[in-house]
């Protein structure tokens, strides 16, 4: 296995571990939760730079590292929806989508047929990793000391904001995209096998 591949296994065990120390609710578990899921992220970044320099881009990696992001960003997910910043419906929206994608590919991948992750299957990845490091790091904040108003503040923005409501619509609606695309780029590959 080669050193991207193994950035990415690593990344798909600290996702539990990353949830785990943030449901605990101790506070200093939790800013360590927030340091565990950069790590994760530098992965990700780290792994592809290493792949695209060293020529190291192989079939089992082009399969598990969208697999690592999505297991990252859905424990994410389905972590703010357990403390109750995402909507149900969302969260059943980027799971599925995910647990669809990665069965099709595995299958895909098995019969020797494979698909690239595409550039906006990239850039969702990207608003994904961003969108939960911002809300994390909003999360984590108010357990330092803080002014009080800035903390009542960042609540209301976690929990009843519209501005956090879009946001995370945005990032829903592109996951769901993203999702359609696999489906029709996977069928103008096919179609080009039969030509």
């Amino acid at each position: 296995m080669n050193v991207p591949n193994v950035l990415s296994v690593i990344r798909i065990i600290l996702s539990p571990v990353f949830v785990y120390l943030f449901l605990t609710g101790d506070i200093f578990l939790q800013r360590i939760s927030l340091i565990i899921f950069f790590i994760a992220v530098l992965t990700d970044w780290y792994d592809g730079w290493y792949a695209r320099k060293y020529k190291s881009i192989t079939k089992t990696g082009i399969f598990l590292d969208p697999l690592a992001d999505k297991i990252l960003t859905t424990s994410a997910f389905i972590l703010f929806y357990i403390i109750g910043i995402l909507p149900h419906w969302m969260l059943v929206i980027i799971a599925v989508r995910d647990i669809v994608i990665t069965l099709l590919r595995s299958f895909d991948e098995y019969r020797g047929f494979t698909i690239k992750t595409s550039y906006i299957a990239k850039l969702k990845t990207f608003l994904q990793m961003s969108y939960i490091f911002f809300i994390l790091i909003l999360f984590i904040l108010p357990t330092f000391n803080i002014n009080y108003n800035l903390k009542s503040e960042i609540s209301e923005f976690l929990f009843n904001s519209k501005i956090n409501y879009v946001l995370m619509l945005l990032v829903t609606m592109i996951t769901l995209y993203t999702g359609i695309t696999y489906f029709i780029e996977k069928r103008h590959y096919k179609s080009n096998e039969i030509d």
